[in-house]
């Protein structure tokens, strides 16, 4: 498959980042921007998100052959891989195919175990909207608030509503496909050893990887370092961007 992807900055090592669930590659451009002037940075809309096709078949393996593809087509034969949630999987399941292709790993609020499914007031609000009675976004949000309390959250999935057509708001994501496949998503990733030197920064507030995640992620990732940054949830890298900024040049620069 063919990605959509943009690049930020025309010089530097390449540094490639990888959306999570629902997201896609708008949502990086402003850390893209600061990035840009060390590295040359790629940001990715994976299969059935962003701009990037819809397919039925949708995998982690499925997702990492696309990312390779893409990379080979821009003639980057080694890189610096940032993932975040789904994309952070994504990226580790990179790190264990192709740890030649790699000269770090950073990966955003994600451990290696299976996580319970816990999306369901998310896919209830997005089934609520019946976008073919749509007028405006504002109409969409406050369908949303009645299912999401998160206004960070609202406004993060909002951002995939387009206008498909003159009067007509459409979903970027596939939402059919991501719900049939989220025990994929939350699967656990494989137990194959990575030597490639990774970063793990989790959000302090976040119950994602949590103190007894720590040793799993080391056994199967012993050359790296686990941060926690203060007052930050799930969406550490929005919710503390200078910080998390200069946790990833402290780490990526050395």
């Amino acid at each position: 498959m063919k990605l959509h992807y943009r690049i930020v900055g025309e010089e530097g090592f390449p540094l490639v980042i990888l959306h999570g669930l629902f997201g896609f590659s708008d949502n990086w451009q402003t850390h893209a921007k600061k990035l840009s002037s060390y590295f040359k940075v790629v940001l990715i809309d994976l299969r059935n998100h962003g701009h990037s096709p819809w397919s039925d078949h949708f995998s982690y393996s499925l997702m990492v052959e696309d990312v390779a593809v893409l990379l080979s087509s821009l003639q980057i034969h080694k890189c610096i891989l940032l993932g975040h949630s789904m994309g952070g999987k994504v990226a580790m399941h990179f790190a264990q195919k192709y740890p030649e292709k790699l000269e770090k790993l950073i990966v955003v609020d994600i451990g290696i175990k299976s996580y319970p499914m816990h999306h369901q007031h998310i896919l209830e609000g997005i089934h609520s909207i019946d976008t073919d009675l749509l007028s405006n976004r504002k109409e969409a949000e406050e369908i949303l608030e009645k299912y999401i309390e998160s206004d960070g959250i609202r406004q993060f999935l909002l951002k995939n509503l387009y206008w498909k057509d003159k009067g007509q708001l459409a979903w970027r994501m596939n939402i059919k496909v991501l719900e049939a496949q989220m025990e994929e998503i939350l699967s656990a990733v494989p137990e194959k050893v990575v030597k490639t030197p990774t970063l793990f920064i989790r959000g302090e507030i976040s119950n994602y990887i949590l103190d007894e995640d720590l040793e799993a992620i080391q056994d199967v990732f012993p050359d790296s370092d686990i941060t926690t940054i203060e007052n930050a949830g799930h969406w550490v890298h929005a919710e503390e961007p200078e910080i998390f900024i200069n946790e990833v040049l402290n780490f990526t620069l050395r």
